[in-house]
């Protein structure tokens, strides 16, 4: 099986879907003869031209509307966010107007769309530009919101939300747009990966840790350091899909190794892993030989410090620190 990077992987997602579909179409600021603000789209403008990669003004009110509206008439757009954190400018489009259409409409008109870009801190980029609001998204009902860590994932998932007649909106993350993985040829067949679907990254005995998104690999980090230098065994459940949410794949990884450490780039309160806390507490409570552990980003507003930012997110060490205290 091939390496691409984690960018290619989804502009081949792109590239397959706007062959298998004529409907499907790229918008976003850049997204065409710059080939995106992170070279995602590169070389799909010169291929399948200025109506099927569409540059759109920089008003992501004004696009993401013109998306919903289109999509609501059988297009299937695939819009680019620069920033997740631009979403505010949108917000009553995003939540209000794509999540809310089917069911009013009583299910006769499908919002086939999707919403895409990085939300993540991590680069640098200050408070404006580092939100991470998949745990906000998933709240709304009509939503469905998935945070891919690999190239395969990203690929599998993309290709999903595409085909999906409901609104996903993918949150990636610009620090693994570079990463390399291991992703199935297109030649071996279509490869998807169905929403709503957990995945074990690394099998383990004594701890659970549960991710999503960049926080996986900080997961994984931490689990070698556990296993070389503490003797402890760590699972790593990668959540892949927040909404629809894997409640199965959690809840039998929690049976198995009675201990939790729930890693969320999200801020800690009402985040994605407050959510997953009660889950296990309800339906694994007696499983549990230990208090949840959460590591979170620290509650504050992205910090702006290249030297200070990394200590704000979830890293190896602090999970580690956070599972000693459990082990």
């Amino acid at each position: 099986m091939r390496e691409i990077e984690y960018r290619d992987a989804l502009n081949e997602a792109f590239d397959e879907e706007l062959a298998r579909d004529q409907n499907v179409v790229l918008m976003g600021e850049e997204v065409a003869q710059y080939n995106g603000a992170y070279k995602v789209t590169k070389g799909l403008w010169e291929k399948w031209g200025d109506k099927r990669v569409v540059d759109t003004p920089i008003s992501e009110a004004g696009f993401i509307g013109m998306g919903i509206g289109a999509s609501m008439l059988g297009v299937r757009p695939v819009m680019e966010l620069m920033f997740w954190s631009f979403h505010s400018v949108a917000f009553d489009q995003l939540v209000n107007n794509a999540a809310c259409c089917r069911y009013m409409s009583g299910g006769l008109i499908n919002v086939p769309i999707v919403m895409r870009g990085p939300a993540n801190g991590g680069t640098n980029v200050g408070a404006t530009h580092s939100h991470t609001p998949e745990g906000l998204f998933a709240a709304f009902p009509g939503l469905k919101v998935c945070s891919p860590a690999t190239p395969a994932d990203a690929k599998g998932l993309m290709k999903t939300a595409i085909r999906d007649n409901d609104p996903v909106y993918v949150m990636e993350n610009t620090t693994l747009y570079g990463n390399l993985g291991h992703v199935p040829d297109p030649a071996d067949g279509d490869f998807t990966i169905p929403l709503g679907k957990a995945d074990i990254k690394r099998e383990g005995s004594d701890i659970s840790l549960i991710a999503h998104g960049a926080s996986v690999l900080r997961c994984l980090e931490a689990a070698e350091i556990l296993q070389n230098e503490h003797n402890i065994s760590a699972e790593v459940l990668d959540l892949r899909s927040i909404r629809p949410l894997d409640q199965d794949a959690i809840i039998e990884s929690v049976k198995k190794t009675n201990k939790a450490c729930l890693v969320d780039e999200s801020k800690p309160f009402c985040g994605v892993s407050a959510q997953i806390t009660t889950l296990i507490q309800e339906y694994a409570f007696d499983y549990l030989d230990a208090p949840i552990k959460r590591v979170c980003t620290i509650d504050a507003p992205a910090i702006y410090s290249p030297h200070v930012e990394p200590e704000q997110l979830p890293n190896a060490a602090r999970i580690v620190k956070q599972v000693l205290t459990i082990a």
